[in-house]
């Protein structure tokens, strides 16, 4: 029976591998290219100028005139009006579901970052100022203007492969007041997604304070307190990074090394009826140097995991994993985001083949302490008996009853702790499915993965045949595991209705998540089935008859 049986997970997982090399996934087909990509060099960034056929949204009157620079990874655009950064198309990312046009972070007439002068209570909104473009190259933008209240400039420069653009400037007071600089994040990012719903869903500001955790608010929280006439969340810096993000990308304002968000930044939204906002207002208060100096980076793109942590600040806690439960889910989300990834490029293979064999690991990782917890389950059906007559027994002398229970216990090389132990086996694997279940969510690099008869593996399966597969081999592990047990109503019950609720729950579940979970369960039915065998020569006693008073 062993040699089968290791013949039988030899061919496993020859399938596995051999599968999706037989049947390859289909290319995605490259989007076609704009009119500002076929500018887009190699290494260097190419900028443009032209004046705007309209005045930029938000600016009566003014008629701005726009710079574009465009590097292997994204076109970003600037307006005279304000300085501001009003768009930018990410090259490798498409809008899904067709795939047919250029993702852009930006929504139509608003800003992705705009500025504000602050002295005392005055503020000046810069997006009314008209400024200069002093120079543009394919490595800088520059901009300049004088106000009433101060003089301002603007320097953008860009990295060839890389989202980050680093902003520097110098901002003086006309008189002797001090000035500080608002950096106004955007109200809301431009959805791209197949279900726009849930990407809306996503809309929050997130913010890392120099000294503590990444923290978050929704679009959501912010209307429901103007709503309640409940003031702006207001936020004391310093502050690391501080972003406005949706489901799978981020525009992000960052500390840079020569600089500081000093802060305070405020959150805060206009009344709205919308079950679902897409609209709120986030900036940061910068403090410029002695000299008017300030300096920061901009990051607008995809949250892609690897990238986020390899700018630094704990960036990629900008999407934090777990609620209230992120001390404990994070750190294995992360544990399974860098197993998943390092999977896919050691493999080559597409992510719903790495989730299958990533499944059966850990099932096969867990195999022995799963074993040993299913044997001391064993062995407490077999004590039940003599308990039973101990509690008879005993009934009146609690003292002595515990006294025999630990004697019975030892007596089959048991502990008081082997009652629990046969919950291992299902607690272990949980918090892994709560990680998958956020990483799902909210992880770009599924985004878009076909698989199958599965067109994005991170929405839910359209046709619901990964749940209900997942229900019945769910429902064929709990059969097993009751195989030559002793009649237990209530876990037979259980063993019947669970399947059905878990199928009602995952339906509307990431396909990706339905997959781990019934792979899951397929690899975990050898296991089941050798320890019914097991029981079935060994079965527990009858229970002994409990005596009358």
């Amino acid at each position: 029976m062993d040699k089968r049986f290791f013949l039988a997970v030899a061919l496993a997982i020859g399938v596995l591998f051999l599968t999706p090399k037989l049947f390859p996934p289909a290319p995605v087909p490259t989007p076609p290219a704009s009119a500002d990509s076929a500018a887009i060099a190699p290494t260097a960034p190419v900028v443009s100028g032209a004046p705007a056929a309209a005045p930029l949204a938000g600016v009566p009157g003014t008629k701005a005139e726009t710079a574009s620079v465009v590097t292997p990874k994204a076109t970003f655009r600037f307006s005279s009006a304000g300085g501001s950064l009003i768009g930018a198309s990410l090259a490798d990312y498409t809008v899904l579901p067709k795939r047919a046009h250029v993702l852009e972070l930006a929504r139509p007439g608003t800003a992705l970052v705009a500025y504000r002068v602050v002295r005392g209570n005055d503020t000046l909104d810069l997006q009314h100022i008209d400024f200069h473009v002093d120079a543009a190259s394919a490595l800088a933008v520059e901009y300049s203007a004088k106000m009433p209240m101060a003089a301002m400039s603007l320097r953008y420069t860009f990295a060839a492969d890389s989202y980050l653009v680093r902003v520097s400037g110098v901002l003086r007071s006309a008189d002797s007041a001090p000035v500080r600089l608002a950096v106004m994040l955007p109200r809301g990012l431009a959805s791209s997604e197949a279900d726009t719903l849930d990407d809306q869903r996503n809309l929050a500001f997130v913010w890392k304070p120099r000294s503590d955790d990444a923290e978050s608010v929704p679009f959501a929280k912010l209307v429901k307190n103007a709503l309640g006439n409940k003031a702006a969340i207001p936020q004391a810096g310093p502050f690391d990074w501080i972003a406005s993000k949706s489901k799978y990308f981020l525009l992000a304002v960052l500390a840079s090394p020569r600089g500081e968000l000093s802060g305070p930044a405020l959150f805060s939204a206009p009344p709205d009826s919308a079950k679902v906002p897409a609209a709120a207002n986030g900036e940061v208060i910068i403090t410029p140097d002695a000299q008017g100096a300030f300096s920061f980076e901009i990051y607008a793109g995809p949250q892609e995991w690897r990238r986020l942590v390899a700018l630094g600040r704990n960036l990629e806690h900008a999407n934090p994993y777990g609620g209230f439960a992120r001390s404990v889910i994070q750190p294995i989300a992360t544990l399974v985001m860098s197993v998943l990834l390092w999977m896919h490029d050691t493999f080559k293979m597409n992510y719903g083949w790495v989730l299958v064999i990533f499944g059966v690991a850990v099932r096969l990782i867990l195999w022995p302490l799963n074993q040993s917890a299913m044997r001391s389950s064993l062995r407490m059906q077999r004590v039940q008996p003599e308990l039973q007559a101990l509690q008879a027994k005993y009934k009146a002398n609690p003292e002595k009853m515990h006294a025999e229970y630990m004697k019975l216990l030892a007596s089959h090389n048991m502990t008081p702790f082997s009652q629990f132990t046969g919950c291992l086996p299902m607690l272990i694997p949980m918090p892994v499915l709560f990680a998958l279940f956020f990483v799902f969510r909210s992880t770009i690099e599924f985004r878009g993965v076909s698989f199958l008869w599965l067109t994005d593996i991170s929405l839910k399966d359209p046709y619901y045949i990964l749940p209900v597969l997942m229900g019945i081999s769910m429902f064929i592990l709990s059969w097993v595991g009751l195989r030559n047990s002793p009649p237990n109503p209530q876990a037979k019950m259980m063993g019947y209705m669970m399947p059905g609720m878990m199928v009602v729950l995952f339906m509307s579940f990431p396909a990706g998540l339905n997959l781990y979970y019934a792979v899951q369960n397929v690899a975990a039915l050898p296991q089941q089935w050798l320890i019914a065998k097991e029981r079935a020569k060994s079965p527990a006693p009858a229970l002994a008859a409990v005596p009358r008073k």
